[in-house]
């Protein structure tokens, strides 16, 4: 049983993170060291009942963890959300199924990585729409997926993926169904050589299962996702973002601080610019904890379904993940600009090229203007009393 607490394990991985963060930003290759890690210190089924040989560790430790890890590696950082956001859609959707608990006992005691399938040819990132669809045969079933992204799914261990309940299903009639490696066949159909986030390894595969009936999640995919998939992704993620932002600001703040000692006597020009700065990490820091918090209370609450599947609350969410992408961006920014040169050059202590870079992939992960299209349908319709 591990005795240091989450957030302490988690920055024990960073370390180890921090010092591979270039190379795997520059070589696009996975944050193996990280993880290699994370199994060690058993962070990867943390969030795992304790009756299921996890931890059952709390919503807010997950969101500590990898804002830890995306501060020194944004890849690290996200990939480890990711991980969890799949986690928490088995604890908390896998019913009385047998089977599904039974691997997520396997998932704690081995400390299984888990890859979301959720991207399609043809319907681009929209969650809530599938064009493949399980093929049920007797008590086993086949699919075909055509994902356009799967970001570490050559590294994982399992596969969560979403597709039509049956060929005859409607597009947004979905279920989730979990792929142990031993029953996928992936076929690489593009690269990932991108502009930032390198490290998450996120082509697009053609993906090929069959399986048991079993492995598909009881709880249709329509209340999986407001539920789950939507809160833990966007606080999660904007865990991660803040953990981007913090490196920043620590940064610009060790610059005027050296430029401070050596101009003795003299308040450094930047130094009004690092006040301003901080006080927008701070307003993105209480912004993110606080979402979290509600969603935490949300989630141990018996009514907390409904709640959580609220138009007042889709809201909230989607404006959370709005305004971190577009914080963390201009944070980035904002330190750069603040350690000027010492920053743009991408071989010195202050340096925030690679931050910058992953800082502009917040806005498109769900793209921005989507979820603006969506709030501006849910605000003609919600009442100013909902949640």
């Amino acid at each position: 049983m591990q005795t240091a607490s989450i957030l302490a394990r988690a920055q024990q991985a960073a370390a180890l993170a921090a010092g591979a963060a270039a190379e795997v930003d520059a070589k696009a290759r996975f944050p193996r060291e990280a993880f290699d890690e994370l199994r060690r210190l058993k962070l990867l089924g943390a969030f795992v009942p304790r009756e299921l040989g996890g931890e059952g560790c709390s919503f807010s430790e997950l969101c500590a963890a990898s804002q830890a890890l995306a501060q020194s590696c944004s890849s690290a950082g996200m990939v480890f959300a990711m991980h969890q956001i799949q986690v928490a859609s088995l604890v908390r959707h896998c019913g009385g199924s047998a089977w599904l608990r039974g691997f997520l006992r396997e998932l704690a005691e081995k400390q299984l990585l888990i890859a979301s399938v959720t991207s399609e040819v043809g319907v681009g990132g929209d969650l809530r729409s599938s064009l493949c669809a399980v093929e049920a045969d007797g008590a086993r079933f086949q699919l075909e997926k055509a994902a356009t992204t799967v970001s570490y799914g050559a590294e994982a261990d399992a596969l969560l993926l979403t597709a039509r309940r049956a060929p005859d299903a409607a597009s947004n009639d979905q279920v989730m169904v979990l792929l142990p490696k031993k029953d996928v066949s992936l076929e690489k159909t593009s690269d990932w050589d991108t502009l930032g986030m390198r490290g998450t390894c996120s082509p697009g595969f053609r993906v090929r299962a069959s399986g048991s009936l079993e492995q598909i999640l009881p709880t249709p995919f329509a209340d999986i996702c407001p539920q789950t998939q939507v809160p833990f992704s966007h606080v999660l993620w904007s865990s991660c973002w803040l953990g981007i932002a913090t490196d920043a600001v620590s940064r610009a703040r060790a610059f005027v601080r050296a430029e401070a000692r050596r101009r003795a006597g003299t308040t450094p020009p930047a130094s009004l610019r690092l006040a301003e700065v901080a006080g927008t990490l701070q307003t993105m820091r209480n912004n993110v904890l606080g979402v979290a918090r509600e969603c935490e209370e949300l989630m141990k609450s018996p009514d907390g379904a409904d709640a959580l599947s609220s138009m007042g609350f889709v809201l909230k969410m989607n404006n959370l993940k709005i305004t971190s992408s577009r914080q963390v961006a201009q944070i980035v920014s904002e330190a750069l600009g603040i350690c000027g040169i010492a920053g743009y050059k991408n071989d010195g202590k202050f340096s925030l090229g690679r931050q910058l870079r992953d800082a502009h992939s917040a806005a498109l992960m769900i793209n921005n203007d989507r979820i603006y299209a969506t709030n501006a349908q849910l605000l003609l319709i919600h009442k100013d009393d909902e949640r």
